[in-house]
């Protein structure tokens, strides 16, 4: 594994320790590599879904734009 050297505003060190407290993560390095791995599988998402999108466009299965159906499939994903 890699060792890198970061830094972190005040705010979000705190948050990071206090999750440790909570016997969350082992250690600060675990939880942001639990981040990173959750936003890299977002991004995954993302893309597959934007995929999707051109797909459906091209086969004309709507009259919605792209940007139309990114928006709602978002706040269908967020609640």
């Amino acid at each position: 594994m890699r060792r890198q050297s970061i830094s972190f505003t005040e705010p979000n060190d705190e948050w990071l320790k206090n999750q440790i407290a909570n016997k969350e993560y082992a250690s600060k390095s675990e939880l942001v590599n639990d981040l990173i791995r959750q936003a890299r599988k977002q991004t995954n998402q993302i893309d597959l879904i934007r995929l999707k999108l051109e797909r459906a466009e091209k086969a004309g299965f709507t009259s919605d734009s792209k940007s139309e159906i990114l928006k709602h499939s978002k706040s269908l994903l967020n609640g």
